[in-house]
């Protein structure tokens, strides 16, 4: 980056409150990678049922991610995790990873190790980072971050019509039970539970598009800039 500071913009939130589309048309906005932190989770859960360990038990699940080899590449300005040479695409997204995924994530250990890659991809350049614990523990100091989120039954309706999209049958009503679900595992877990970062601006985007509420955070982004007197991030 010929010594220049990279800029990291955190997106947080929840299950389903549209942090990988809205991540996604910020990071387009403002000309920055995009990073999908719980891609990675997803990844080496996708990892362990291939090979068949028990993602109940931790001591192995940690084993078998320290015995692959983890790579990463940069496509069309996205980051992508590869193991042993493989990226899963569409398959971290099928319903049997959904299930287990909080699961993984809450490995102590497994969140150590992808903590220490996710801070490696600066490599790469600005990046745009969404995930769960990125402003509190990943990036803590870096000053945009944001928490994104959207009324539960919102939440609920756009994942049961992604869900829809793939093919996986869904109603509203299980998809919102399983999101309490899943909140309550993210929220309460020892090591880095999902929480608003210290100096994070909360973002509701249950009234708003993507490109809305891109727009939102890429506009606090180049007034914190303009603030700090930083020319990375340019005005309009």
């Amino acid at each position: 980056m010929n010594g220049k500071q990279v800029i990291v913009v955190a997106v947080d939130g929840p299950a389903a409150s549209g942090k990988s589309t809205v991540s996604r048309a910020v990071a387009r906005m403002l000309g920055f990678n995009y990073v999908d932190s719980g891609a990675m989770y997803r990844t080496v859960t996708w990892k362990v049922l291939e090979v068949g360990v028990n993602v109940e038990d931790p001591i192995a699940v940690v084993a078998m991610l320290r015995a692959v080899n983890v790579h990463f590449e940069l496509v069309d300005g996205k980051v992508r995790m590869l193991v042993d040479g493989v990226n899963p695409g569409g398959a971290i997204r099928d319903p049997r990873v959904e299930e287990k995924v909080s699961v993984v994530a809450a490995i102590p250990e497994v969140r150590q190790i992808l903590v220490q890659h996710q801070r490696s991809l600066t490599r790469f350049g600005n990046l745009v980072m969404e995930g769960r614990d990125i402003g509190s523990v990943v990036f803590p100091d870096t000053p945009h971050k944001f928490y994104l989120d959207a009324n539960p039954d919102v939440r609920a309706h756009r994942r049961a019509r992604d869900l829809e999209a793939m093919r996986v049958q869904a109603n509203q009503a299980g998809v919102a039970q399983e999101l309490r679900r899943r909140d309550k595992l993210d929220s309460t877990r020892q090591t880095a539970p999902l929480q608003v970062a210290p100096g994070a601006t909360i973002v509701d985007n249950s009234k708003q598009g993507v490109d809305a509420t891109a727009k939102i955070i890429v506009d606090h982004i180049r007034q914190q800039s303009l603030r700090r007197g930083s020319a990375s991030v340019k005005p309009d």
